[in-house]
């Protein structure tokens, strides 16, 4: 199964498998949005260059990145609804762009992640 794919994917899968292994859930959800900021760039960029296939596996990545994002919510009310709200939202946006693709609206949606990446991550002193 492994010769049938790109020797890329193929590193890229077992780096993210093994980056998975041995997270803990604040480092989870880290990947989580790195991985949905990257699957956005990927698909713009591809759908630039006119790939439709690496379009569709990076809005494939994106959908995958939100639908974690989304089961990882635990509890009702505040912001656990407004979590699931964003990423419900999201993960609209970027299917409608399997059809439709939105290059304003998913670069958008990476810049709001981008931000939200950022001000969860510790600002390390130098």
């Amino acid at each position: 199964m492994l010769a049938e794919r790109n020797p890329q994917a193929v590193y890229r899968r077992v780096e993210l498998d093994a980056r998975v292994q041995g997270a803990d859930p604040q480092q989870l959800l880290a990947l989580c949005y790195e991985q949905l900021i990257s699957a956005l760039g990927s698909a713009r960029f591809a759908h630039d260059k006119g790939d439709n296939r690496m379009k569709s596996e990076a809005l494939t990545r994106a959908v995958s990145a939100l639908t974690a994002l989304h089961f990882g919510v635990t509890g009702e009310g505040g912001v656990a609804d407004a979590l699931r709200h964003l990423y419900t939202s999201a993960r609209k946006s970027v299917l409608d762009s399997v059809l439709a693709f939105d290059a304003d609206t998913l670069e958008r949606i990476r810049g709001d992640f981008i931000d939200i990446s950022r001000a969860l991550t510790p600002t390390r002193a130098n």
